[in-house]
């Protein structure tokens, strides 16, 4: 299957975003595309008061869109396993023209890597390998490699221990020229075959596919002598023997080897400085794929749908390494490029779910009753149950039909929604303050903007100190020129705000003086975008 298109929207998500996400992917794969919602961050309390009422499941998490190993990785392999010989590894080397293999055991754990390189190597040393005492080859490597027939024997993975002879002499000479253990290569002679035997061989290989006379098998039987017969001469055999070598005697163990999620950039140093032509990817010690260094200089960017949010610092990280498609969109635009021109949907309303609910009526898409649910609670999240002035009619009549194909009454659920997103027991005031949090670029200012709508604000004002030293955890870490915090009260449609950070007397200059403990009160002030972030670029201008 190819890759999916992501639809995602903004870090520190809202129910706007999440919910945007879920039902924009649902339009698009009505029309036959391959879409996949995403989020960027954490689900907040009244996001999973949601989702749970419709009986859905949060998006995908994707922290971050820079490129990894398994996005460049083959997962289709040829491997080998220790215990086959290089002529099995010859074999495969030219049947699918590759420069090296990747050794596993049975259960697919990575245990080398063996190139033609090594086995070249393997060929030059050629005269020195006859003595198979050192090479860790077998009977059963042996019988592989010469496609031979087992006559008679023991336990195949008993190992060599002799050296290989071929009987080319006289019956009297092979007896002086061959040793007990000894590996003879021998064609049809019966008479030095039974010698052989005698002087007490550890194995017969009868070239020529000759057979063995019953006499010389039963001596065999007899003194506990393998007999092997093979289709080969004996110079081939001779020449093939020394590839029944095992492959883990001449792989390489120390792998330089990469993991699923390592980072392409951070790769690409080891690979350029290695200089190998494969490097194996590897999880819990199991291969999993094989990056082809050639094959990275290029690799496939993730296809990004961007909903609620089209500055480049709200952001999933790593957007800059992607493909942006679509934009569908209720923000002030925020200079984000794109390499080439792409459908954006933009409009002046209270919530991009009022926009991706109008765009399945548009195309006449049927939208099922959860996620209709979902897209009436972003609007509802939005607008503040219509109290924002960001909300238009627009807004409403969607609202009015989403309401009706979700069996909902706006006004009971909606109440009900908002109390369940403004508890904050089990917030810490870190949790808080990343609460839909938002970044801006302000003049030559970066200000994360955050807000979180309750019902009682004074009772998140009584956390204030480890509020505003959470603002400053959050612009030490990030590097914001200025953090800002702002709790909306849901009832009587105003907004408390705390700050922390530079320049100072920004706050003052955008919305006057601030109360005593620090803190301003902002009377009918609820939405973010046109009532905060105005006035701030306002006085930015005139500082």
């Amino acid at each position: 299957m190819s890759k999916p298109i992501y639809v995602i929207g903004h870090r520190n998500p809202d129910t706007d975003s999440i919910c945007s996400a879920i039902a924009y992917a649902h339009l698009k794969n009505a029309l036959g595309e391959y879409v996949v919602p995403a989020r960027a961050g954490k689900i907040n309390p009244e996001t999973k008061y949601v989702l749970d009422s419709f009986g859905i499941q949060p998006p995908q998490l994707i922290l971050d869109i820079y490129p990894r190993a398994k996005d460049v990785m083959h997962e289709e392999m040829i491997t080998i396993h220790p215990w086959n010989t290089l002529r099995r590894l010859g074999q495969l080397i030219k049947q699918h023209n590759v420069k090296s293999i990747p050794v596993v055991e049975e259960d697919g754990s990575l245990v080398g890597i063996v190139t033609v390189g090594d086995l070249a190597e393997r060929y030059v040393n050629e005269l020195g390998m006859q003595d198979l005492r050192e090479t860790g080859v077998d009977y059963a490597g042996i019988l592989r490699c010469l496609n031979g027939t087992l006559i008679c024997g023991g336990d195949l993975g008993e190992r060599i221990e002799g050296r290989v002879k071929i009987a080319a002499s006289r019956t009297q000479t092979m007896a002086k020229v061959i040793r007990p253990g000894d590996i003879v290569l021998v064609g049809n002679r019966t008479n030095v075959q039974l010698t052989c035997i005698e002087v007490g061989v550890a194995c017969l290989i009868i070239t020529g596919d000759f057979s063995v006379a019953a006499e010389v098998e039963a001596a065999a039987r007899q003194a506990g002598t393998y007999i092997i017969r093979v289709p080969h001469d004996t110079y081939t055999c001779g020449r093939l023997i020394n590839q029944s070598i095992p492959v883990r005697r001449v792989m390489k163990t120390n792998v330089t080897s990469f993991a699923p999620d390592d980072l392409v950039s951070d790769i690409k140093s080891t690979i350029i400085r290695t200089g190998y032509r494969n490097y194996p990817v590897v999880q819990d010690g199991k291969l999993v794929g094989l990056i082809d260094r050639n094959r990275l200089i290029v690799p496939d960017r993730d296809q990004i749908i961007l909903v609620d949010h089209n500055e480049r610092s709200q952001a999933v990280d790593g957007i800059e390494e992607a493909k942006i498609v679509e934009i569908v969109d209720h923000h002030r635009l925020g200079g984000l490029e794109t390499s080439e021109p792409i459908f954006i949907r933009h409009e002046p309303v209270g919530s991009t779910a009022t926009i991706v609910a109008n765009m399945h009526w548009h195309r006449n898409v049927e939208i099922p009753q959860n996620i209709a649910g979902l897209l009436l609670s972003a609007i509802i999240s939005d607008t503040v149950l219509f109290k924002s002035p960001t909300s238009t009619q627009k807004d409403r009549d969607t609202a009015q039909k989403l309401a009706q194909i979700a069996d909902l009454a706006i006004q009971q659920y909606g109440m009900d929604m908002l109390k369940a997103g403004s508890v904050i027991d089990k917030l810490t005031p870190s949790d808080i303050v990343l609460t839909d949090l938002k970044e801006f670029q302000i003049g030559d200012y970066t200000v994360a903007i955050s807000q979180i709508s309750v019902m009682d604000p004074e009772a998140v004002l009584k956390l204030q100190d480890q509020l505003k030293a959470a603002l400053q955890a959050v612009c030490q870490k990030e590097q914001y020129s200025m953090g800002i915090l702002l709790v909306t009260g849901i009832m009587d449609e105003s907004t408390y705000l705390l700050y922390y950070g530079q320049p100072s007397g920004l706050i003052s200059a955008a919305f006057g003086e601030g109360r005593p403990d620090g803190t301003w009160y902002l009377p009918g002030v609820m939405s973010r975008k046109k009532q905060v972030v105005p006035p701030l670029i306002d006085a930015v201008r005139r500082l």
